[in-house]
Parts: C-alpha cells; sequence; structure tokens
C-alpha cells in the first residue's frame, strides 16, 4: 500500500498539522506502509506537476492549518492542478483523509471544505482530524491526543485496504450534471515545464515582448506587400509542412480575430489548408491572431503556447504535440 500526503501548511515552527501528521506517517511506516510526503511551500514552482503523483498511490492524506481564514493558497493551487491535470479515472479509485488544525477559528469548515473538493474530483473521503490547537508544546505532549492520533492513522489504513464503500454524495453528482474539465494528458515531464512556464514571470515578459516585436514586423510586412494576414497564415502552413506518412488527423485553428476557423487536414503527405467548418475536428485550438502569427514566425512552439496558457486545446494532447513535428516553423 502507498499514501502520499500533501502539506499545504507554511512549515513554521510549531505548527500544529506538521505535528499531527508526522505521527500518521510514523504509524503507517510501522505497519509497512509507504509513505511519500511532499510539502507545497517546498513545491512552489512544481504544484502543477504534483498532480500526477496522485495517481500513484492508493491513498493520500491532504493536510493544512488554518491560522487565519480557510486552508492557504497553496493547497488550492493543488487542488486546482488535480482538477486540471489529475488522472480522473485513478482519482476515483483513491481515498483521501483530511486533516485540519487550527491556531484561530475555522477547523470544521477547513476540514469540511478539503472533503467536498475531493467528492466533487471523484474520489472517496475518509473521515478525517480536525482540532483547535492554542498551545503546541501542550498538544505536542498530550499523550491522549497522540494515541487519537495514531488510531486515525490505523483506521486509515483499515479503510484503504478493506476498500470501504460509502453511500453517493451529491457533489458526485453535481460533478457528472456540470460536466468535468477536459482531462488533459501529460508526462510528468510535460507537467513539469508547464510549472516552469506558468510561474516564470520573467520567460512571460519576454514572450510579450516577442510577440509585440513581430506584430509590428508583420504588419509592415503585409503592408509592403498587399498580403492579408489570412493569405500569410495559409501560406505559412503549406511552405512548413514536414509530412508524416503515417499520420492523419484534423486541427481546427480558431482564431479570436479571423471570423472562421482555419482548418488543417493532414492525410500522410497530403495538406489541405483553408477556413471554414470541419467536421469532427481531432483537436480544436483556440488562439489569439498575434501569438499564432508568433508561432509560424519560429519564436514559440504550438507545445509551449498550450503550456503558458496562450493556446486553449480541446482533443488528444498527444496530437496536438504532433503540430510542432509537423510544421518546422523558424525565424
Amino acid at each position: 500500500m502507498k499514501i502520499n500526503i500533501y502539506y499545504g501548511g507554511r512549515g513554521i515552527v510549531g505548527d500544529p498539522t506538521n505535528t499531527v501528521i508526522t505521527r500518521m506517517q510514523a504509524v503507517l511506516e510501522d505497519i509497512n506502509v509507504k509513505v511519500t510526503r511532499y510539502n507545497l511551500y517546498e513545491e512552489k514552482r512544481n504544484i502543477s506537476s504534483l498532480a500526477t503523483t496522485v495517481s500513484e498511490c492508493d491513498g493520500i492524506i491532504l493536510a493544512s492549518t488554518v491560522e487565519w481564514h480557510g486552508t492557504g493558497g497553496l493547497m488550492a493551487e493543488f487542488l486546482d492542478a488535480v482538477w486540471l491535470y489529475g488522472n480522473k479515472e485513478r482519482i476515483a479509485q483513491i481515498y483521501m483523509c483530511p486533516v485540519v488544525m487550527s491556531t484561530t477559528y475555522g477547523e470544521r469548515e477547513g476540514k469540511l471544505d478539503l472533503t467536498q473538493a475531493w467528492e466533487i474530483l471523484g474520489g472517496k473521503p475518509c473521515s478525517g482530524i480536525c482540532g483547535y490547537v492554542q498551545d503546541t508544546v501542550s498538544f505536542e505532549l498530550n499523550e491522549d491526543f497522540a494515541s487519537l492520533i495514531e488510531k486515525k492513522a490505523e483506521n486509515i489504513y483499515r479503510t484503504i485496504s478493506q476498500k470501504t464503500v460509502s453511500l453517493p454524495a451529491s457533489n458526485q453528482a453535481v460533478r457528472q450534471m456540470v460536466s468535468a474539465a477536459p482531462q488533459i494528458e501529460l508526462t510528468p515531464q510535460e507537467s513539469e515545464q508547464l510549472s516552469i512556464y506558468a510561474s516564470d514571470d520573467k520567460y512571460v515578459q519576454t514572450q510579450k515582448e516577442d510577440i509585440r516585436e513581430l506584430t509590428s514586423h508583420f504588419k509592415t510586412l503585409m503592408g509592403n506587400q498587399g498580403v492579408s494576414v489570412e493569405d500569410l497564415l495559409i501560406k505559412d502552413f503549406k511552405e512548413h509542412f514536414s509530412p508524416d506518412p503515417s499520420f492523419s488527423a484534423t486541427y481546427s485553428i480558431n482564431v479570436k480575430e479571423i471570423e472562421k476557423p482555419l482548418s488543417v487536414i493532414i492525410k500522410g503527405e497530403e495538406l489541405d489548408v483553408h477556413y471554414g467548418n470541419t467536421e469532427k475536428p481531432t483537436v480544436i485550438c483556440r488562439i489569439n491572431q498575434d501569438k499564432l502569427m508568433n508561432i509560424t514566425a519560429g519564436a514559440e512552439t504550438f507545445q509551449r503556447a498550450f503550456m503558458t496558457g496562450d493556446m486553449q486545446v480541446k482533443g488528444e494532447f498527444k496530437t496536438l504535440r504532433m503540430l510542432d513535428s509537423l510544421f518546422h516553423f523558424s525565424k
């Protein structure tokens, strides 16, 4: 059995949540459970990639501290990443135990919030731990509290090993009705890239400057040659096509500033690029005109545009990645 602990506190001295999960980890390891702990405050740049680690275990412990209001931004960011990038089929089989300690007020609300979040994700919640701690030292030395925490850890083990069944929750029904976020299949390396690009302000600013420069350049070029943006995009796709005889797909690229979508139809070595709707496209992309021109100029890639949020995608991510292999744009 494997259990992951995701600690969303700040790691400060005297954090009662840290005391609880440390004791729980020791108990679980004593009964031969493989426990991996992730401190979210140490993984700020990689929180998005941590979403993929959830599917590797049988159960998880979500632990956080209420210091003034709510369970904190790191835990919310982690759960957002799980919603966007987690494997929903695996999550449905994973048990979650919430641990929320408070030094002010709101531990019960925090515990309930984590339970509801996991139910909406489709997972199975366990009975958790919550409590208010005024004096951390007294809390750590209290043998009755220690015994209670140890029994809770043992109960988590029993719940997971026995695959305890719980009654359906309305949160899960709501999730099915409103439809989940589209599944995005990412490798751990791609998830790591996503985290780096999303958190690197310098990279983002550099990309914005490149886009402004290229936009100015293309406007001047088109003005001199009398070429429209629509014609230029079709010309670029056709000139930089590098076919793969075994690959076929249809891409519908919706450019915000252009009325009709750009359809890119690939059948082996054949390429058809035109404006208009196409039936059942394999991948649907949404992107601004300037950002697409940045890609066709070779200063960006389709994959990186998706990673940084400049392009929204619906469809198989593996097929999206083929765009960078099939079209070799260069400066």
